[in-house]
């Protein structure tokens, strides 16, 4: 089809009504490749540095280990929701801290939002993965349409023009059909790669997406075990009352000790 020139020729032979839906068809092709491009640098980028990820998460039980390491992943999305989470347990420790044997924890309403943290963290990214996707989807439903519209009209304008000529040759007819039909050509070329590209990427954010689910879960049942002040309630309230008399003891002596000087 190439050699013989008969995209050369159909162009050529296209109306004006078709050349105009063909560069409609061209941009949004360039749209197409420039998200299948970008995604599939983004996707190899997150598939690459997951695994470093998660290799290194796996060596350690201790849920803040990484952080402390300080190690960049940058680009993997369980990392974004690692950091997330660890930001406001952090945050947590630092501020509504309550000391157990000696060691900081926090409470189940701090553990709350932590795990609000994860999910805020994990929408998020689902979100940034599927960025652009509706650019493909739009390209593979509306590409062949477009290109049905050009050549719908193309082979209208090549009939009308038989008509008022009154000629019905196959020779009269043949270089308004085939440039009516290059739309549909262009339409399709379009609209298969963007296919191809939709269905693979699509699969590979679903498998991110539940392991991101996945993750948030195990992630949050480890800050859980290891953070979570776990007393039992009575307990919780007896500790919390010594702390009480401890401190009005400490204010009477120190009313005491100002009162004598």
């Amino acid at each position: 089809m190439f050699a013989s020139g008969a995209l050369q020729f159909a162009f050529e032979k296209a109306t004006l009504e078709g050349k105009l839906t063909i560069g409609a068809l061209v941009i949004v092709s360039l749209f197409s490749w420039s998200v299948i491009i970008t995604k599939i640098l983004q996707l190899w980028r997150a598939s690459s540095v997951s695994k470093k990820f998660f290799a290194a998460y796996h060596e350690t039980r201790e849920p803040l280990d990484l952080h402390r390491k300080g190690l960049p992943f940058d680009g993997a999305p369980a990392y974004e929701l690692y950091a997330a989470g660890q930001e406001e347990l952090q945050f947590q420790l630092t501020k509504h801290s309550v000391v157990v044997k000696g060691e900081a924890k926090i409470t189940q309403a701090g553990f709350d939002s932590v795990r609000v943290a994860l999910e805020e963290a994990a929408m998020h990214e689902a979100l940034a993965l599927e960025k652009g996707m509706i650019v493909l989807s739009t390209a593979v439903a509306g590409g062949p349409f477009i290109g049905l519209l050009g050549t719908v009209w193309g082979v209208m304008e090549t009939f009308s023009g038989i008509a008022r000529a009154n000629s019905a040759s196959l020779t009269a007819m043949a270089p308004g059909v085939a440039g009516a039909l290059i739309c549909t050509v262009i339409g399709l070329l379009v609209a298969i790669p963007a296919m191809f590209a939709y269905n693979f990427m699509v699969t590979k954010i679903r498998a991110f997406t539940q392991e991101l689910d996945a993750f948030a879960i195990r992630f949050a049942t480890q800050i859980e075990h290891t953070y979570v002040d776990a007393r039992p309630l009575g307990e919780e309230i007896s500790d919390a009352m010594t702390r009480a008399l401890k401190q009005q003891d400490y204010l009477a002596t120190t009313a005491a000790q100002a009162a004598h000087i």
